[in-house]
């Protein structure tokens, strides 16, 4: 009996049925060797998961496209409403639910205006950069919202390379604020893109302005306040009806489904649901997972993690394959001049819109820092400068959305455009991920022995305490232990006694934790006969 991969994607073409699972079978198998090879090489200095994902789906396209003699280069084919109703979201709500509430909070009016203000500058320099400088190509015809597409579109950064390097514990400051600058700034970028499809933009006024940063306005505030009530109702629910001492499967499963409603809910009354499963998974892990039993604990973290986990390796691999999609690169085969010379501009213009508003940016933020330890110093600016130039999934999305209908490429213009796009991404996330490593260790070195002493520590106590700081940033995570604690008047000194943070944790131990549950507010769950006697 022989078997090849050409003889099993010649089942491609035997019936619709055999096709998917043939499809289906071969995506997986190379999801599986993705996990294995990025495991191997995770210690490697140069390679991340995201950019191993990305060179086995490229070599996967290179071979599918020779097996089937130049007609495809994909197992599946990609839609967007797949990519953002399936993939997308157990990303962002994972990112909520592990952040550090305090840093990110701590933190916030910085990473605000990097996510939130920085999208808006790099979207007018992209915008009013291509649509001077796309004169001269001759690409094909190209609407007013084609071009302020393209700034929403090429707005959108992926910094899951630099996440994957940086240490939450090493450098909880740089670390928030990329990670925070991510999730704002791709909920930014996309409700940007929805709202440039709600106007008629071929004649700007100043009413049209107004209207447009009004919905703007809208959208990000009401997404914000779903996601938020979504969480507490998550909270609420949990908490009176005790689901974990009948059955932790029940309970599991309503955390993940309200998780997942928030988001549709957002999608349904066209609001941005990356903005609201974000701050849902920050209301379910400060209220929601303390009101749970502990095998509910442990199964949630990891099933959450491992759903992201997997939809960003599907991601990556993925745009590796359709990178080579022939049907795509027929039309500029022509004159591959014009693809080069797009991609150029938008690279460039992606450096510019980058740099117009990082190192200003945070120059601004300093000024609001009094301690000189918390100021963002020229080397974490030129890292979080660098986290932001890779493209990613969501440009690629939002690009498909535009340029393309159900993921073919119906005028030259808009094949011009993806083939573009898919070059940028292509490059950033290749040789960016490449330098990712070896540019952090260069300019943020890490003391050997702090690290192994760091490292030495954690795992103990992981093996004792596991799951315990689960986003509750505590004493022991930021390292109160082993720092002395300054005195009484000094800390009168050093900050205010009474700041915003002081006011949320009254108003929250009076009002919020005796309604909807959370850490010492709701008593110990037992889950078996053993821990009843333990207890």
């Amino acid at each position: 009996m022989g078997f090849s991969l050409g003889s099993l994607l010649g089942g491609l073409r035997s019936g619709p049925d055999e096709a998917s699972v043939n499809s289906v079978t071969l995506f997986v198998l190379l999801l599986c060797s993705c996990i294995v090879i990025g495991h191997l090489l995770e210690k490697n200095r140069w390679m991340t998961e995201s950019v191993t994902a990305l060179v086995i789906g490229l070599c996967s396209g290179i071979i599918i496209l020779l097996t089937t003699e130049g007609k495809s280069s994909r197992l599946l084919l990609f839609n967007e409403e797949f990519f953002f109703i399936y993939l997308l979201p157990p990303i962002i709500f994972n990112a909520g639910f592990q952040v550090k509430k305090k840093q990110f909070f701590r933190n916030f009016i910085t990473i605000s205006l990097f996510g939130a203000v920085g999208s808006l500058i790099s979207f007018v320099i992209i915008w009013l950069g291509t649509l001077q400088l796309f004169k001269s190509l001759d690409i094909g015809f190209l609407e007013v919202k084609d071009y302020l597409a393209l700034g929403a579109i090429f707005s959108a950064t992926d910094s899951v390379c630099t996440l994957q390097v940086l240490n939450q514990d090493e450098t909880p400051l740089l670390y928030s604020l990329v990670f925070g600058e991510g999730v704002v700034n791709d909920a930014t970028s996309v409700v940007l893109f929805n709202a440039i499809q709600k106007f008629d933009l071929s004649h700007i006024s100043s009413t049209i302005a107004f209207q447009f940063v009004g919905n703007f306005l809208y959208l990000f505030l009401t997404s914000t306040f779903l996601g938020v009530a979504v969480g507490l109702l998550s909270a609420y629910v949990i908490k009176k009806l005790y689901f974990g001492r009948h059955s932790t499967d029940r309970e599991v499963a309503l955390m993940v489904l309200m998780a997942y409603l928030s988001y549709m809910v957002a999608e349904l009354f066209d609001l941005s649901g990356i903005l609201t499963v974000f701050f849902c998974g920050i209301v379910n892990s400060h209220y929601t997972w303390h009101n749970m039993t502990e095998s509910s604990k442990v199964t949630t973290k990891h099933t959450f993690a491992t759903f992201s986990f997997v939809a960003e390796i599907f991601i990556f691999l993925y745009v590796g394959m359709d990178a080579l999609d022939i049907e795509k690169w027929n039309f500029v085969s022509k004159s591959p001049g014009k693809s080069v010379g797009v991609s150029a501009i938008l690279l460039f213009l992606v450096l510019v819109g980058r740099a117009a508003f990082v190192f200003p940016l945070s120059f601004v933020s300093n000024l609001t820092r009094r301690s000189q330890s918390e100021k963002i110093g020229f080397k974490q600016q030129v890292t979080i400068w660098w986290a932001g130039l890779m493209r990613g999934a969501v440009s690629i999305a939002l690009a498909y959305k535009q340029f393309t209908m159900s993921g073919h490429t119906q005028l030259p213009g808009n094949a011009v455009m993806i083939t573009s796009t898919i070059t940028v991404v292509l490059f950033t996330t290749v040789v960016g991920g490449l330098l990712t490593k070896p540019l952090i260790r260069m300019l943020l070195p890490q003391p050997k022995q702090s690290s192994s002493m760091l490292s030495s520590e954690t795992s103990q106590k992981s093996l004792t305490v596991p799951l315990l700081a689960n986003g509750q940033d505590s004493e022991a995570d930021l390292g109160a232990n082993h720092i002395p604690r300054p005195t009484s008047l000094r800390m009168l000194l050093a900050r205010p006694s009474r700041s915003v943070h002081y006011y949320w944790r009254m108003f929250d131990d009076a009002c919020m934790r005796p309604v909807f549950g959370g850490r010492g507010f709701v008593p110990p769950v037992l889950d078996s006969p053993k821990e009843d006697i333990l207890h």
